[in-house]
């Protein structure tokens, strides 16, 4: 019999990406943090299991040795929704299926890679269940499979749900494999879950294939936060939900208090955090309750950090679609909610909250604290030419009413058996990807970057952006935190190091700047151009002037002066 105290387990993080659930760096999910925890429940020392992401192993070879060597080597992926990523890459299929053929030990695989895998992480792909050459596949949660697997001596397991028994358990237990990130401690999201399963059933979505919503306690998600901040996490993102307004409530309604429990409590435990964020709202619990969704609101306001996102699931403003997909809300109730979301949680810090939404030349130079985003899907059932013209339209709607939403998300379809989208599959999204490209393109000039001015104008200040990468003479960065914004820095600056940013100018969904603020005796040419209304000869006027004793003394507009010290 294999004793677990002797077991060597190696988890790979493959990345995930689900309707309520997103893992990708600067993001750990859940998974391998709850499944570290189970397998340290069934025996297995904490010394014993080593977590290394894909990135890791295509970095260095020599870390497959550990795959190799382990005597159950886990795997966790998959992508239920398409996505673009700067902070990693996926693994990609074949990927997955050479983990399996290195490791000597046992493997076992698991995460949304059970709901189906395609050619390729895209959309517009219809997606089968496949083993991938792995000893077991485990068609309930992964973390129950490598207790039960580990408890039967590597024998096997029955595929089932955890309880919230076990996930308290586990949740606690496996919060020090985020020390083994290569992100931690300074660019390290943890995302946490209050919930899974959805009380709706649109027809795309895996999210239902969890059942209905299944909360945790307040004190219980408290308590791993708790877990995380003594392992040196100070970035947190309640993202594993369908609907954050409903924590603790029956799955459809608001419960302010519960709210107020969860977020109060997490300011306690972890009073330094850096990064305090959320994801998903169902803009139809808005419009149904709107007092008790406005007052959890403003809690989430008066405790989140600025910046944050609440994207909400229109996925189609046609008519047609909707009904033949039981989409639950409709145009006109999304844009009530995006309204809602607005008044109550869109202003700056420094700007009175009932001033709400702030945006224009009175406004505080900080990112809204809460902005709705949008989420739009193509490929669905219905579809047809008269469907891109419906979502342009709310979308030109929300601009010229004075509203603002943080992000545009236009995806298309991934179909997964299980599904009702499994009868049509991607056929539709296949048929249309010209029109598709085009019409994205055009949301992208027409609606994205005039929105994007009014979120984050010129002279908005973004604290502690993280340096990524380079690419044609400029650094590109990003904030920690839900959909942030991609920043890119004239000139080629140390990658690994954090800077606070000015805006200075914007493209479809990113923007430029320079760093806040600008030393105006140590700016080169790039930074004092980017600046607005510094042309070529103003800035070389600049340089040959300089030294200066204060910016004052620059001779440039009163208004520029916001950019420099």
């Amino acid at each position: 019999m294999t004793d677990p105290a002797d077991l060597t387990v190696t988890i790979v993080d493959g990345y995930v990406d689900e309707p309520a659930h997103f893992g990708v760096p600067p993001y750990i999910s859940t998974y391998p943090r709850f499944t570290a925890g189970a397998l340290v429940d069934a025996g297995v020392p904490e010394s014993n299991v080593v977590y290394h992401t894909i990135d890791e192993l295509r970095d260095d070879r020599q870390k497959w040795r550990d795959v190799a060597d382990a005597d159950l080597m886990i795997y966790i992926g998959g992508m239920t929704v398409p996505g673009k990523y700067v902070g990693g890459t996926p693994a990609e299929p074949d990927e997955v299926r050479e983990l399996a053929w290195v490791a000597e030990g046992t493997t076992l695989m698991g995460g949304p890679i059970r709901f189906g895998v395609g050619d390729e992480n895209a959309g517009g792909q219809d997606m089968q269940r496949k083993d991938l050459d792995y000893d077991f596949v485990a068609k309930g949660d992964i973390e129950a499979a490598a207790y039960d697997l580990v408890d039967s001596a590597l024998e096997g397991f029955g595929n089932r749900m955890r309880d919230n028994e076990e996930l308290d358990r586990w949740a606690a237990k496996g919060a020090f494999v985020v020390e083994q990130h290569p992100n931690h401690p300074d660019h390290l999201i943890c995302e946490m879950e209050t919930s899974r399963g959805c009380a709706y059933r649109c027809s795309f979505c895996t999210e239902p294939l969890y059942g209905n919503p299944s909360f945790r306690t307040a004190d219980s998600v408290v308590k791993e936060v708790g877990n995380l901040y003594e392992r040196g996490a100070r970035h947190f993102r309640l993202g594993r939900q369908a609907d954050i307004l409903a924590f603790g409530g029956d799955g459809e309604a608001p419960n302010p208090d519960a709210l107020r429990r969860l977020y109060g409590g997490i300011r306690e435990v972890a009073p330094d955090l850096g990064t305090l964020h959320l994801d998903n709202v169902n803009p139809i619990t808005i419009v149904e309750w709107p007092e008790k969704s406005r007052e959890a609101l403003r809690i989430i306001a008066e405790h989140n950090t600025a910046g944050d996102t609440a994207a909400f699931g229109l996925e189609s403003a046609d008519p047609v679609v909707q009904e033949e997909n039981n989409l639950n809300v409709s145009a006109d109730e999304c844009f009530e909610a995006v309204k809602i979301v607005n008044e109550v949680a869109g202003w700056r810090p420094g700007d009175d909250p009932a001033d709400a939404p702030t945006h224009g030349p009175e406004a505080s130079n900080r990112l809204p604290k809460l902005l709705p985003g949008i989420n739009l899907l193509h490929g669905l059932k219905g579809e047809s030419k008269e469907t891109f013209e419906h979502n342009k339209r709310f979308l030109q709607r929300v601009y010229d009413e004075g509203l603002m939403v943080r992000r545009i998300n236009i995806r298309q379809v991934m179909a997964f058996d299980g599904t009702d989208m499994s009868d049509t599959g991607a056929s539709i999204a296949q048929n249309h990807k010209q029109l598709f490209k085009k019409y994205k393109q055009e949301v992208r000039e027409e609606i994205d970057r005039p929105m994007l001015r009014r979120v984050a104008p010129p002279g908005t200040v973004l604290p502690d952006v993280h340096l990524e990468y380079h690419q044609d003479g400029r650094t590109f960065g990003r904030q920690l935190g839900t959909y942030p914004l991609l920043v890119g820095i004239p000139g080629e600056r140390e990658l690994g190091q954090t800077t606070d940013i000015v805006v200075t100018d914007h493209g479809y969904r990113s923007v430029t700047g320079v760093p806040y603020p600008l030393d105006i005796n140590e700016a080169s040419m790039d930074e004092l151009t980017a600046i607005p209304g510094i042309g070529k000869s103003t800035a070389g006027d600049i340089v040959v002037n300089r030294p200066y004793d204060d910016p004052g003394s620059v001779g440039i507009d009163a208004n520029l002066l916001k950019y420099v010290q």
